[in-house]
């Protein structure tokens, strides 16, 4: 199979990763299903390319900091197990509980310190600890392991119908009921919708503009049909605007633009990002949007005229008509944006932009694509025509 091609923007996304948040090349090379010598290529280019005196006097100190950090690390552990445990004291817990406070801690304290600051026996302890278990529980107990390691790498989005798809590619069958009964066992509950609030501005309603796709979000190749939609996100400096493209067949985020305003170049930015990732066909492809004016301007028309692309619009009012774009707005504000604080604009345009690239794009799994991603779907497609 031939090697995948990633973008310039992707890499610098995973680049980051590493960087600024201190995440290990292995790590990160996991969480995105890339090789770790390929991740550590990207990353040794980029501080080639990037490196200042600053930048190696800043590495020193840092593992400085690290060093007693750990240190001081490991005396807070102690005092927090201490604390735990005179918590537990006080509250008048049955010894059953203290073991199983001395279990889940088990590897990160010494043994013999959590039973004396618990107040009870190693023996009684270890007799507890390996009694036989039904092979109910075992398994149940096994399966919330799962779910759990599931749950937290979809960084709390996924409920139990991905949850059920990632663990039976895995090998694991279950059924929905048990996944759905552990995870309120665990109190894991997937990130939940807020009420939309509309960004664009209708124009005036134009009658000579089509509406192309008439609800049909589907393509049968890349490229084809692309749809796009305005929204915003807070900050404490203020509102920024994000523009995106979309393509109808991979369900792939291939054009986006982010600002502190929302005027036509905006759009225009987005449109052009999509034509350098997306097979663009001049006179077929069609990019379809709602009625704001920042869609219906001249200069947006022009723009697309210049690449070749027919403009679609639905009709005023009717958000059903542009209801693909509107839906990747809403999980975008679900799972990301309204978990999230940002202190500056620069720091939502950093991680809205991680989000895509990273996650929506290469990591999460797509109900309409068979529960695969959309990275994984385009490169099917390029699979297939270097093979035609």
């Amino acid at each position: 199979m031939p090697a995948a091609k990633y973008s310039d923007e992707f890499k610098t996304q995973v680049v980051r990763e590493v960087i600024e948040k201190d995440r290990t090349i292995s790590s990160v090379a996991s969480s995105y299903d890339l090789v770790p010598q390929t991740v550590g290529n990207w990353v040794a280019r980029y501080r080639k390319e990037h490196a200042t005196d600053q930048d190696r006097k800043k590495a020193s100190e840092s593992a400085e900091i690290a060093k007693l950090r750990a240190e001081n690390r490991e005396l807070r552990q102690e005092n927090e197990l201490g604390e735990k445990s005179s918590r537990l004291l006080r509250q008048g817990t049955t010894v059953t509980e203290r073991y199983e406070v001395i279990n889940r801690e088990e590897g990160s304290y010494p043994i013999s310190s959590m039973c004396r600051w618990s107040r009870v026996s190693k023996s009684g302890y270890y007799s507890w600890r390996d009694r036989p278990q039904s092979q109910t529980a075992i398994r149940r107990e096994e399966l919330a392991m799962m779910i759990k390691d599931v749950f937290e790498r979809s960084d709390g989005t996924y409920g139990y119908r991905r949850i059920q798809v990632v663990l039976e590619r895995r090998g694991v069958r279950t059924d929905g009921s048990t996944i759905r009964s552990i995870m309120r066992d665990l109190g894991l509950q997937a990130a939940q919708p807020r009420a939309k609030v509309r960004t664009t501005v209708p124009a005036k309603d134009l009658d000579e503009r089509p509406d192309l796709l008439r609800r049909d979000f589907t393509a049968d190749e890349p490229g084809k049909r692309l749809c796009g939609d305005i929204t915003y996100v807070r900050t404490w400096a203020g509102f920024i605007y994000l523009a995106t493209v979309l393509d109808c067949c991979t369900k792939k985020v291939v054009g986006y633009a982010m600002a502190d305003h929302m005027h036509t170049s905006l759009v225009c930015q987005a449109i052009d990002m999509a034509v350098r990732r997306c097979p663009i066909k001049k006179g077929v492809t069609i990019f379809h949007s709602d009625r704001g004016s920042q869609y219906t301007s001249q200069k947006f028309l022009d723009h697309l005229k210049s690449y070749g692309i027919r403009p679609s619009v639905g009709r005023t009012g009717v958000c059903w008509d542009n209801a693909w774009a509107e839906s990747f707005n809403a999980t975008l504000k679900n799972e990301r944006v309204h978990r999230m604080v940002y202190p500056t604009k620069d720091k939502a345009i950093n991680d809205i932009a991680s989000w895509i690239e990273l996650r929506y794009n290469h990591v999460r799994l797509h109900s309409a694509l068979g529960y695969r991603t959309p990275n994984k779907i385009e490169q099917e497609f390029l699979d297939l025509t270097k093979a035609a």
